[in-house]
């Protein structure tokens, strides 16, 4: 049972690094996930208070961090609400949409897209679109390291 459940273990810990680029997965959520696993399978008593408020806090971080800072890159490129609205929309659509390139460019179209329907200026869409993709660049970055140090909690956790 044990060899099963770090089977789990690392399999959440895999799908929830995979949700940091691909958006249609669970990512931090599943990272979360794989403590129950171990919890229920192994044991809970690895894990006391101190463990589950740095964890639950990393996950509001990491929710914050990804909206926060895909804004912040559109906003710094001097894009508007609507593009920030159409990257969303792009990062959720453009995977299923275009399916080999749409991760890179959905989030590029949408806020592009959102941008030109407020400003009709094609410039300010492109560079909008522009800050679409280093905002979704950053976050993910961010999102990764943020969910590595969710691991490296728990290994400790574990370890300790």
């Amino acid at each position: 049972m044990t060899v099963i459940a770090w089977i789990l273990v690392v399999a959440l810990f895999a799908v929830g690094l995979a949700g940091a680029i691909f958006p249609v997965l669970p990512g931090v959520l599943a990272i979360y996930a794989a403590f129950f696993v171990y919890g229920f399978m192994i044991r809970f008593s690895d894990f006391g208070f101190w463990f589950w408020l740095i964890q639950t806090t990393i996950v509001v971080a990491v929710f914050v961090a990804d909206y926060a800072i895909s804004a912040w890159g559109v906003k710094k490129f001097g894009g508007t609400r609507a593009s920030v609205i159409g990257s969303t929309i792009g990062i959720i659509l453009g995977p299923f949409v275009i399916p080999a390139f749409g991760l890179l460019l959905g989030p590029f179209l949408g806020a592009a897209i959102g941008e030109f329907i407020v400003v009709k200026d094609w410039n300010a869409a492109f560079k909008a679109g522009l800050g679409a993709l280093v905002g979704f660049f950053s976050s993910t970055v961010a999102k990764i390291l943020l969910q590595l140090l969710m691991i490296i909690v728990f290994i400790i956790a574990v370890i300790w």
